[in-house]
């Protein structure tokens, strides 16, 4: 006799894991932690490419993939930690020929994908909260929403907070080189996402 499974209830990944939402402050802590730290790393895998200011790294993945994950609120946590870990000096952001870490990072070239990420957090993590991330098609949309940010934030900034660019040369700049690339990033997490939640099923 084949037992029917229940829908699970609207929420995170996070929150179908543990089974409660009611979740501990240091286990909140702990994951926030935990994904502020995978956004350090793939930070690291860094690519500079000779045309741009703005290298090829694994960051938006792990940004959209947290925010989905944990929640607007906890993804959005994790990139404002990670952002003050870098503002604070500490060797978080990619590696740069031109400027140090710090915050001349937030004032530099890719300042604008930078302060993207918190809100880009929160997007996909408000669209996953709301069942997005576990059909294919849907994930892909909330990944494709919060990339989008990540590249208007990154673009406007290159356009008009960075001297003698202008939007033309931002957009060929700071989003051409990356669109098929960020398509198979895209394309990954929306895969991730329903997997896992069959998973919890």
């Amino acid at each position: 006799m084949m037992t029917r499974v229940e829908p699970l209830a609207a929420g995170t990944l996070l929150q179908a894991v543990v089974i409660r939402a009611d979740l501990s402050a240091a286990f909140r802590a702990v994951v926030v932690l935990f994904a502020t730290l995978l956004t350090i790393v793939a930070a690291q895998v860094s690519i500079p490419l000779p045309f741009t200011p703005v290298p090829f790294t694994l960051q938006p993945m792990v940004v959209l993939l947290a925010g989905a994950a944990l929640g607007p609120r906890l993804g959005m946590t994790t990139q404002i930690l990670y952002l003050a870990l870098g503002v604070a000096g500490l060797p978080v952001f990619a590696a740069s020929p031109v400027l140090p870490q710090g915050i001349a990072r937030l004032v530099g070239p890719t300042g604008g994908y930078l302060m993207s990420y918190p809100i880009a957090a929160f997007v996909a993590g408000y669209l996953a909260e709301r069942g997005f991330d576990r059909r294919y098609l849907t994930s892909v949309l909330a990944m494709a929403a919060g990339l989008s940010i990540v590249f208007a934030f990154g673009v406007a900034w290159l356009a008009f907070g960075v001297p003698h660019v202008g939007l033309s040369t931002a957009i060929a700049t700071g989003v051409v080189p990356f669109v098929p690339a960020d398509i198979v990033k895209i394309v990954l997490a929306a895969t991730i996402l329903p997997a896992v939640w069959r998973f919890v099923r």
